[in-house]
């Protein structure tokens, strides 16, 4: 059995990097350049109504407490 050793190496290099671009603290979002993260949240301003998994169920989770409760 033949293992790439460079490749290997590679990998786990690759593996332990938490930024997309190799600098530490230094990140590219394309949704960021082309704006698309600032319409998402000014349209969610706008009508009350996450965009995210989590806020989702955080606002439902919030209603059905108070149709239960009455808060």
């Amino acid at each position: 059995m033949y293992i790439d050793i460079p490749l290997l190496i590679k990998l786990i290099i690759m593996a332990g990097r938490k930024t997309n671009t190799g600098i530490p603290g230094l990140s590219f979002s394309w949704k960021r350049a082309l704006g698309i993260t600032q319409a998402k949240q000014q349209i969610s301003r706008k009508t009350g109504i996450p965009t995210t998994k989590a806020g989702v169920e955080r606002k439902i989770g919030n209603m059905l407490l108070k149709a239960l409760f009455g808060r």
